[in-house]
């Protein structure tokens, strides 16, 4: 039984190292280019034909965007965040953005047709700077986060018409990204201000707990959220 077992953790070791590689491995591509300022660097790597023809002012926006909101998110959460990121601008990819080991790969398809929406960089970049490792807390909390700081840190969220949505009663905390950001934004507004960065702490040094919300601001997460109810107008 237990050279079945270490056969098994051994067998799923090497598929996780298998999907980072395949996560971070880039092949055969159209561009690849490197900026350095302010002593960080992006990898700008772009896979895709179309992007390649049309998509030059669309570039230029996303590495002007990195550049701001990259030190502003590691100076205000963590300093210690790596210092060399890459973007990928991937034809493979489905979805619209996602994050894993430092890298960023972009749907150039949603790019294109969304080419104002230069803040979903300033939510991608925010997963590198939180990285919070496996199993530092729930994943609500973590995209609630980063939706967070879109919110607080974003560029042109308005031009994307992208916004925090008005409280409704099928709404609830753990209901992530933007939900849970504007909830977390009214901690910050009318309970404790800080309590973003301390979760934001706690949940990269895995310390975080569901206490710690009653740590902090004195209402267990719960307390918190009925208090939100209570004291925001609701929709729907």
């Amino acid at each position: 039984m237990k050279k079945i077992i270490v056969i098994f953790c051994l067998f799923i070791a090497v598929g996780a190292r298998a999907q980072e590689r395949d996560w971070k491995t880039v092949g055969k591509y159209i561009s690849r280019d490197s900026i350095t300022k302010n002593g960080y660097t992006l990898i700008f790597v772009n896979l895709d034909t179309t992007f390649a023809a049309q998509g030059a002012s669309v570039k230029k926006r996303m590495v002007d965007a990195f550049f701001k909101v990259y030190p502003e998110e590691a100076m205000a959460f963590n300093k210690k965040t790596l210092k060399k990121v890459v973007f990928i601008i991937d034809p493979e990819y489905k979805g619209v953005a996602a994050t894993a080991d430092g890298t960023v790969r972009y749907s150039p398809k949603w790019m294109l047709k969304q080419p104002l929406d230069l803040d979903v960089v300033t939510h991608e970049v925010m997963h590198i700077v939180q990285d919070y490792g496996d199993g530092a807390g729930p994943g609500w909390l973590t995209e609630g986060i980063a939706d967070y700081v879109r919110y607080a840190y974003g560029i042109d969220n308005a031009t994307a018409k992208w916004s925090l949505p008005a409280l409704k009663p099928t709404h609830h905390y753990d209901n992530a990204y933007r939900i849970t950001a504007r909830f977390l934004a009214w901690i910050e507004k009318d309970i404790k201000k800080g309590t973003v960065q301390k979760l934001d702490s706690r949940l990269r040094a895995h310390t975080y707990t569901s206490d710690s919300w009653k740590k902090l601001t004195g209402k267990t997460v719960d307390e918190l959220w009925e208090a939100y109810v209570a004291a925001e107008p609701k929709q729907g």
